[in-house]
């Protein structure tokens, strides 16, 4: 785990979706710790939201709760100026992370489920990122999306979930080609499995499995991925846009024969 550098994000506001847990709440967290001020949004999860703030607030930073459905591309418009409204009228980071991800094989998928997870995983991510561009304008920023390393080697049961993170990937890449000239980077972070409460319990078989196939011999951990957006959102990656960055522990690297 790297120590964050508290003026590595000095000055900016960052709007971070589905932020009251998981990955989101990590990512929330080190946009904190590196000196951003954060909006924390969710849809359902208020307390955990609050929360989230209130850790942060607690340690010397700046954060509000934001809410909305994601699903419904005028709560992503509002959201979105809320956040930048808090900020003072500026918003320099976004991190699309909302997302789904349920198991359901294909040949009894129905279109409503996958419609849902796409309007979910992907849909946002289309919605946030436009409204966001027309809040940063010409001061430019960075939009990273969560996208997953099943955007290139699917699981069974998750097809709807494997096509939505694949055009969440290209949805960046064309982003970046239109918005660059704005001075807006986009990219994407794609994790590998990530742990999270009762997942060893719930799933024994697979974190067994993929700590075999890891390399660095272990599960992510939320501020893994917090620490790529971090890095991203940064003048560090002034010069990066357009680009996928795993954080797997070295998975993908395995030969598949």
């Amino acid at each position: 785990m790297t120590t964050p550098s508290p003026g590595l994000l000095a000055g900016q506001t960052a709007l971070v979706t589905g932020a009251g847990r998981g990955i989101g709440r990590g990512i929330a967290l080190r946009f904190a710790q590196h000196g951003a001020a954060v909006a924390v949004h969710c849809r359902t999860a208020v307390r955990e939201a609050r929360a989230v703030a209130d850790r942060i607030q607690d340690a010397g930073g700046r954060a509000t709760v934001v809410r909305g459905d994601l699903t419904d591309p005028a709560a992503c418009r509002r959201i979105v100026r809320e956040a930048a409204a808090w900020g003072g009228g500026r918003l320099t980071a976004l991190v699309n992370n909302a997302g789904v991800q349920p198991v359901r094989e294909l040949a009894g998928m129905t279109a409503e489920e996958w419609r849902a997870v796409v309007d979910t995983n992907l849909g946002s991510v289309f919605a946030c990122t436009q409204a966001a561009v027309e809040v940063m304008g010409e001061s430019g920023g960075s939009v990273t999306h969560i996208a997953s390393v099943e955007a290139s080697a699917p699981a069974p049961g998750h097809a709807h979930y494997s096509a939505a993170k694949a055009a969440v990937v290209m949805h960046a890449r064309a982003a970046a080609l239109e918005y660059g000239p704005l001075g807006i980077r986009v990219n994407t972070v794609s994790p590998g499995l990530v742990d999270r409460e009762g997942l060893a319990r719930d799933w024994p078989d697979g974190v067994d499995r993929w700590r075999r196939a890891a390399p660095l011999g272990r599960l992510g951990r939320p501020e893994d991925i917090g620490d790529a957006c971090a890095f991203l959102a940064s003048p560090l990656a002034s010069w990066i846009t357009g680009h996928d960055l795993v954080v797997d522990g070295g998975v993908t690297a395995r030969p598949t024969w």
